[in-house]
């Protein structure tokens, strides 16, 4: 009868330990699954987005939007890609640090955002260039886009200190491809930067008699 208790009751040491055990084992692989779904997640959002500014990155970018031109030819839907680059991004760099830059690119991007429907897409594109890619939008609403974009001010160093940009763009044509669109709308952009480059020179030049 002693044996037989002192089995039962090693017995139930036994299954008590297993179940502890295994339950150590269940909360250390779920402490593992739960790390490798956070590595996931940053991986994920590296692939995806710009560390700075938490745009979307152009990687994903160039794949979004040969996925839209395909959508777009089959359905005969209307977009516009919008190219933008930051004016006197290397002055302000020079004179206030790149501290001073790496806060304008973030402020200009939350301006991006905000200005822009969830549809849309707001992506860095590189440097102080952004691309704007405007989903079922017609060109003459691409204007009221820009104009929420006009009059941006970052406070660098106690002094606000306005931000302007050039733009370009290109709206989908049926038979349009990726290269064509991206070069077209960088064409435009040269030359509205280019041209408000000669109009802030004219403006600063000093006046003759």
């Amino acid at each position: 009868m002693s044996l037989a208790v002192w089995a039962l009751v090693g017995l139930v040491l036994f299954f008590t330990g297993h179940m502890i055990f295994q339950q150590f084992r269940l909360r250390t692989v779920q402490r593992e699954l739960s790390e490798q779904q956070i590595q996931a997640e940053v991986f994920k959002r590296l692939a995806l987005f710009d560390p700075l500014t938490g745009l979307y990155n152009r990687r994903f970018a160039e794949e979004r939007l040969r996925a839209e031109i395909g959508r777009a030819e089959r359905k005969g839907l209307s977009m516009v890609v919008v190219l933008l680059d930051l004016n006197d991004f290397k002055k302000i760099n020079d004179k206030h640090g790149h501290p001073a830059g790496d806060e304008v690119l973030k402020e200009f991007a939350k301006c991006l955002t905000s200005s822009t429907r969830g549809s849309d897409l707001a992506v860095r594109w590189g440097g102080d260039e952004f691309m704007l890619l405007l989903l079922d939008c017609e060109i003459d609403q691409l204007s009221v886009v820009l104009s929420r974009l006009v009059g941006l001010t970052v406070n660098v160093s106690g002094k606000e200190l306005e931000v302007s940009f050039s733009v370009g763009w290109k709206a989908y044509e049926p038979g349009d491809g990726y290269e064509g669109l991206i070069e077209a709308a960088d064409r435009n952009l040269y030359v509205h930067k280019a041209a408000s480059k000669v109009s802030k020179e004219r403006l600063t030049a000093p006046v003759g008699d």
